[in-house]
């Protein structure tokens, strides 16, 4: 039976890789498993066929079983964790175990790992560090420029490859970049690779869009798949051949055909966010910002100094919490709030006026709101917003009504967002 499946598989002539995670931190949700996507994305670079992603906790029986069963059906097995000093560090021996091999000391190994130590005369005879240099025989060592424990490649199989990493991200990276992406790209990558572009909307649900663009998600080569955040949506565009330069070349017209279609959700690619695309254009302009927030207490301030070079526009905000403070602070009259009710369009305006006055900012963003639990009534529920949006010729305001099932964080994000995303839009049509 096995071998039956072992042919099945080495017969299409396709190299396939597994991602296999060893911790069972992993399985209980203690830390997120970052490294299987990141390698995911590497895999992909190196167009490489990438089907499956396990994580398994720190049992031996089960490490050698799993080991097993990868071998029966992929190419190459990129281990992560269980590589160090503890005894939940299996992961070699599980190997070992899975092909009937010894472990043997590279003892130049050991020498290494003493020069990484900062106390060698108490670490010298420690048997638990010396684990990590019990290896197969024929196994080739990958050094670990960041850590202790090295990774190997070794073919214990005709036509099946493992290659081990440590669980530690950047240790892992750091192997990846030195030592692995070469010797994959030389071993296993075919000739085509894989090249993706992400472009992002907002103001349109995934629904809508998945609807608008069903000729585009049927394509084979680019695909083209959606899938949401918190207030966005993503289209990632993937396409093969034989270069980057290649790819990029069947991407573009995608990209173009959904910059025409969609002119104002389609706001960024990549790495670009809402706070980037804003920062950029108000550089543009020689213009500057500044927010006087309640609800969202300091999130669209932090939202927008997480952007490199946000100093050049951002000038500073207000976290008007208190009645008291939109008071002294914002001059926004204790008649209106009284009148109005500090969640009101009528407070949101004088808040974005007094904070655009008392900054003097070309640009000012407030925000007063319900963000729950508790606190709403039936005039006024929870997931009301109210924000204005201060400029140069007039103050707009806007009113928004966020679900009442969403979690308070996620209303002060989803607030966030919306307001700058409102203001993307005023910046567009002026721009036009």
């Amino acid at each position: 039976m096995k071998d039956n499946l072992k042919d099945q598989f080495k017969e299409k002539g396709k190299q396939t890789v597994e991602i296999l995670s060893i911790g069972t931190e992993i399985l209980l949700g203690n830390i997120i498993n970052t490294n299987s996507r990141w390698i995911a994305e590497r895999l992909s670079e190196l167009g490489l066929n990438h089907f499956r992603q396990t994580s398994i906790g720190d049992n031996l029986t089960r490490i050698r079983e799993i080991i097993q069963e990868c071998s029966l059906r992929c190419n190459l097995l990129i281990i992560t964790g269980g590589l160090g000093p503890t005894p939940d560090d299996l992961t070699v021996e599980a190997i070992a175990k899975a092909f009937d091999q010894d472990l043997i000391e590279k003892e130049y190994l050991w020498d290494q790992m003493l020069e990484k130590l900062t106390n060698k005369i108490t670490n010298k005879n420690n048997s638990s560090l010396r684990k990590q240099c019990m290896f197969p025989k024929n196994a080739e060592i990958m050094n670990n420029p960041r850590g202790t424990a090295p990774g190997m490649i070794w073919q214990p199989t005709k036509n099946f490859t493992i290659m081990t990493f440590p669980g530690v991200p950047s240790e892992m990276k750091e192997m990846w970049n030195q030592t692995a992406s070469k010797y994959i790209k030389n071993n296993f990558s075919e000739s085509n690779i894989f090249h993706s572009n992400t472009v992002k909307f907002c103001g349109i649900s995934e629904s809508s869009l998945s609807e608008s663009i069903d000729d585009m998600l049927s394509s084979k080569n680019p695909t083209v798949a959606p899938y949401a955040n918190l207030g966005e949506v993503k289209l990632r565009i993937t396409a093969k051949a034989k270069s980057i330069s290649k790819a990029q070349e069947i991407i573009d017209p995608v990209k173009y055909k959904l910059k025409h279609k969609f002119p104002k959700q389609l706001f960024g690619e990549n790495d670009e966010t809402l706070a980037s695309v804003i920062v950029d254009e108000l550089k543009k302009r020689k213009q500057t910002i500044v927010f006087a927030e309640s609800c969202t207490g300091g999130l669209l301030s932090s939202t927008l100094t997480a952007v490199p070079g946000s100093s050049e526009v951002f000038k500073g905000g207000i976290i008007a919490y208190s009645n008291e403070i939109k008071n002294t602070l914002l001059n926004v009259s204790m008649d209106q709030i009284e009148k109005h009710g500090a969640v009101s369009e009528e407070v949101a305006r004088s808040m974005a006026i007094g904070a655009k006055k008392h900054l003097k900012s070309t640009w000012a963003i407030s925000i007063s709101g319900i963000a729950g639990p508790k606190g709403g009534t039936q005039e006024k529920p929870v997931g009301l917003i109210h924000f204005a949006i201060a400029g140069p010729d007039k103050t707009l305001i806007f009113k928004k009504m966020f679900n009442s099932i969403r979690t308070r964080r996620e209303i002060q994000r989803l607030s966030v967002n919306e307001c700058l995303n409102n203001l993307r839009l005023i910046l567009l049509s002026k721009k036009n």
